[in-house]
Parts: C-alpha cells; structure tokens; sequence
C-alpha cells in the first residue's frame, strides 16, 4: 500500500462527513437553533392556486419558514418531520411553510407529497429563490421561526428533527402562547 497524503485527507475529512449526520440527527438539530430576534423582510411565495402569499398574511400566527428543494437530500429527509409537526401544532395556531424552490412547480411538489406521504404541509413556492435570498438563506434547508407578532426570532441552517419534544418545546417558547 502506497502512502499517499492526498488519500488520507480525502479519507479522513470523508468519515468527519458521515459522523456529521449521525450527531445532527441523535440531536436533532436543536443545538444548531441560533435564536435572535430581529424584523422579518417581506418576502412573497406563491400558492398551488398561483396566488401570491407573504408572512404578514398569517400575523397572530406562529410561524417555521421552511425554505426547501425535493433535490436537496437533507431537505428531503426533514419532509416528513416537518410534517409531523404541522400536525402537531396546527391546533395551536401555528402553522409550517414549506417554500420550494423547484422550478418544477406544484405538480412537482404535489408528486413529492403523494410519494412520500406528506398530507399535512401545503404546496408553497419559490422557484426562483427570492425569498430565500431576501431571508439570507446560505443553503438548503433553512428554517426561519417567525413568531406571533411577526419577528423572525430563531433559524436553523441544516437538516433537523422538528418533532422530537425538546424542539416542539423550543418551537413553543419561541413562538409564545396564542394570544
């Protein structure tokens, strides 16, 4: 066997990528929630319907801003989460935004949704990633926590575990009480 640097640089940062997920998932994600509160930019999306939406149509509302891709494989593993914690929390006034970013359009993300059992999350759209610019998104996925008065006062950068109790818990505090 040759020894050759390169190779067990490669090597090396390799296993540090694959102990990577392992952590974030044991966790969660919640160690990576930055909170911070600050005014949310407005930003538009548009419906499966085609109607143009902005988070300022759901004050009083909590809000996790999902900015995601059907082609984005972290993206995708969080889909049915996100889920799960829309269905969660509908009954408290809080409600999951999923802005996609394929160019696909709503039949895409309706596909995605059929194929992956997804029933709870609505088809939301960004195709040109201009929301997701306008927030400073870095990649895909982010998350933005809006809260009740709409100040966006958490985000999370990365693929995370929405409905493990410590991050329904976090996404509760965060959000406050429905008012």
């Amino acid at each position: 066997m040759m020894n050759l640097p390169g190779r067990r640089v490669v090597l090396v940062l390799g296993v540090a990528a694959l102990a990577r997920p392992a952590r974030a998932a044991g966790q969660g994600g919640l160690e990576r929630l930055t909170e911070a509160t600050r005014a949310l930019p407005e930003i538009s999306f548009n419906t499966a319907e085609g109607l143009t939406r902005g988070p300022s149509a759901f004050r009083g509302r909590a809000l996790l801003i999902n900015l995601w891709a059907t082609w984005c494989p972290p993206c995708v593993a969080e889909m049915p989460s996100l889920d799960r914690t829309a269905a969660a929390l509908a009954g408290e006034g809080f409600l999951v935004l999923p802005l996609s970013s394929d160019r696909g359009g709503a039949a895409q993300v309706q596909a995605f949704y059929t194929r992956t059992a997804v029933t709870h999350l609505p088809v939301l759209l960004d195709p040109r990633g201009v929301a997701a610019r306008v927030l400073g998104a870095r990649g895909l996925p982010t998350t933005i926590i809006v809260n009740r008065v709409g100040e966006e006062v958490a985000r999370l950068e990365g693929e995370a575990v929405w409905d493990s109790p410590a991050m329904l818990a976090a996404l509760r505090r965060l959000t406050g009480p429905r008012t």
